[in-house]
């Protein structure tokens, strides 16, 4: 379930990595037919918080209100990578994930996490600049430097700021359907959705889906042609380039291989079908582009750890929003 939001602050808290949480969660979206989050801004420490840069927050709401929270989500802070952290703050947090709560850190909130003993044995990220420190401090995380974020359940944990972004809106897709996920995003003007396996740090900017550079032409074919068979001897050749220099500059230019990106969509395009259609899911997997079934479940179940079934019975009665 997702309902109950709380974001927790510490002083230093960074002012856009708050801002992220609360954009996704704290905003009254009912009149385009989407979930409204019983959201709130708790202090750990004494209030006003001190916001950097030069800000300060001051919230009716303590550690009580975590717990209540289906999940808590923590911003990244100046100088988290060195500081300590609130002893109740990670009690709360501890609690919260024995009686199922979620955890989400943005950037540097994964230092609260660790503190917490919350990465032990788990999967996490955070910004790259910080990933050799979180290793070191907390050696049995299984800590990823190069991901945008990392979904290990209950603890999810992110990258930098946009990236905190990302894994706000996997959460929403994973709990309330891609429908709810990408309305949000197009209010925000963001990506609908970014691998969480993607690296953080690419030579260029993702490149918006267009027709009027190499790469750009490539993704918006790609997306207009998923059904079909699709190779990067077929995209260098529509590019005039030679594959191997159409691979390395589409890896340069997004920070992975057209095939990664392809299943994405793929992927993305299925649960959109399986969520708003009555297709069958031999229909879907054709419409998608893989093929039969069975590759659509392999898939489904490496991307998403469910199966196209059990996913449609999750959400083929959710939230439908009009394009």
């Amino acid at each position: 379930m997702l309902q109950n939001v709380v974001t927790v602050l510490t002083h230093g808290v960074n002012a856009f990595e708050l801002g992220v949480v609360c954009e996704v969660f704290g905003i009254d979206r009912s009149e385009e037919g989407l979930p409204v989050y019983d959201f709130a801004v708790a202090a750990a420490e004494e209030p006003p918080i001190r916001v950097h840069p030069g800000v300060t927050v001051d919230t009716p709401y303590g550690l009580e209100r975590l717990a209540a929270a289906d999940l808590i989500a923590l911003p990244a802070g100046r100088d988290f990578t060195e500081r300590t952290f609130p002893a109740p703050l990670l009690d709360a947090l501890r609690a919260g994930v024995e009686r199922g709560a979620r955890v989400l850190s943005v950037c540097s909130g994964a230092f609260v996490l660790g503190a917490a003993g919350l990465l032990d044995g788990r999967r996490c990220t955070t910004h790259w600049r910080h990933s050799d420190e979180l290793a070191r401090r907390w050696p049995a995380a299984a800590v990823e430097p190069d991901v945008l974020y990392v979904d290990d359940d209950p603890v999810l944990t992110s990258a930098g700021t946009a990236a905190g972004i990302d894994a706000c809106l996997h959460l929403v897709r994973k709990e309330q359907g891609s429908a709810v996920a990408n309305a949000i995003a197009r209010r925000m003007v963001v990506p609908p959705h970014r691998d969480g396996g993607q690296a953080q740090y690419i030579e260029h900017p993702l490149p918006p889906v267009r027709d009027d550079d190499a790469i750009g032409s490539a993704l918006a074919w790609m997306q207009r042609n998923l059904d079909q068979d699709i190779t990067v001897e077929r995209l260098a050749a529509r590019a005039h380039m030679a594959p191997r220099t159409f691979a390395r500059r589409f890896h340069r230019e997004t920070g992975g291989t057209p095939y990664q990106w392809l299943v994405g969509q793929r992927v993305l395009l299925a649960q959109q079908l399986l969520e708003a259609t009555e297709l069958t899911v031999d229909a879907v997997a054709a419409r998608a582009g893989f093929g039969g079934a069975a590759a659509l479940r392999h898939h489904f179940l490496r991307r998403l750890g469910t199966t196209p079934q059990a996913y449609r019975r999750t959400f083929c009665g959710g939230v439908r929003v009009p394009d």
